[in-house]
């Protein structure tokens, strides 16, 4: 189905925005989980904070590029597909990663250790994703006169 570079636009950044609110409450319920286990411990507050401060890192130096490169792709489709949105090669890492991710945070599940490790993953990831979604702004995606 042809749709306009606009719509995948619009898309990419849907799900790059939901992505990381999907996973900033994920994270947040593992992190939860592990403070419900043991309250007391340094590592039911360092591994949110460590996941932030690595996350706001990853979306700075990592995430922007990788979402500037994907807005300045869709903008050179000659005839964009709904399912242009990614490359192929994302749209694979996406449906391996996502069970992949649902799978640790059950397996982590009443395990005080795995709960901070896939917490503060989840949280990196999520904050990558946020700290990524202003170069949609920046590059003033949105604007059909930029398309």
């Amino acid at each position: 189905m042809k749709v306009s570079h606009l719509t995948l636009i619009i898309i990419a950044a849907f799900v790059w925005f939901s992505g990381g609110i999907a996973l900033l409450f994920k994270g947040g319920a593992l992190i939860k989980s592990a403070y419900l286990i043991d309250s007391q411990s340094m590592w039911t507050f360092a591994a949110p904070l460590l996941g932030i401060i690595a996350g706001f890192l990853k979306g700075i130096f990592l995430f922007n590029k990788s979402c500037k490169k994907n807005i300045k792709r869709i903008r050179a489709l000659v005839t964009p597909r709904v399912w242009q949105c990614f490359r192929p090669g994302m749209l694979i890492f996406l449906a391996l990663i996502i069970p992949a991710g649902a799978w640790m945070s059950r397996s982590a599940a009443g395990n005080y250790t795995l709960l901070c490790f896939v917490g503060a993953l989840d949280l990196s990831i999520s904050f990558a994703l946020l700290t990524s979604c202003v170069v949609f702004w920046q590059l003033k995606a949105f604007s059909v006169s930029r398309i």
